[in-house]
């Protein structure tokens, strides 16, 4: 996982890269795709990224039901 803070200068690069593919709320523990509607409107210092599905999954988020709906579905059900 990685804080905005910790490389805010970098994300733009990191995200051109595909390191990075996926955002997520810290204090909601949602991830979701980087254009999302929902995630754009999350207050900045909540913001985290991560790399893959996986690796937000191991961490304990869950999918966001705007962007992920298919994904939020099938977390649901578990």
């Amino acid at each position: 996982m990685i804080h905005h803070t910790e490389v805010y200068e970098n994300i733009n690069n990191l995200i051109h890269n595909g390191k990075v593919r996926f955002a997520g709320n810290s204090k909601l523990k949602i991830y979701g795709l980087l254009s999302c509607s929902s995630g754009k409107r999350m207050n900045i210092n909540n913001r985290v990224f991560f790399e893959s599905i996986e690796e937000a999954e191991q961490l304990g988020y869950r999918p966001c039901g705007h962007c992920m709906h298919k994904e939020y579905m099938q977390w649901k059900q578990l």
